[in-house]
């Protein structure tokens, strides 16, 4: 007569196995393409300005920016806006003027 099996040692024949620990987060890093920063021509940097002059703390805006090696883009509400520092929060993230490629204000 064949013992039952306790329902978590059932439940973990079902779960994923993973041969090395860690693999999955390597390869999805690895997938990632780095990009260079882009330098903005005077016209997109002019353009920036005067959109960041309309920063509110408390606005919601859409921004791109560079950060270790990609463009990354973030909604949310604005959280600081620091021109002495030169630092952009948005939630909980902080962007450094210098990595701010383009502003958006959705509607």
């Amino acid at each position: 007569m064949r013992q039952k099996m306790s329902m978590d040692k059932r439940a973990a024949q079902f779960l994923p196995f993973q041969a090395v620990k860690g693999l999955d987060e390597a390869l999805l890093a690895k997938e990632k393409i780095k990009v260079p920063k882009i330098e903005l021509s005077d016209e997109m940097a002019e353009e920036l300005n005067k959109k960041m002059h309309n920063i509110k703390k408390g606005s919601i805006i859409t921004c791109i920016y560079f950060c270790k090696g990609e463009y990354l883009k973030m909604t949310g509400m604005v959280a600081r806006f620091d021109e002495v520092a030169r630092i952009l929060r948005i939630v909980n993230t902080k962007i450094p003027f210098d990595d701010i490629l383009d502003i958006s204000f959705p509607e």
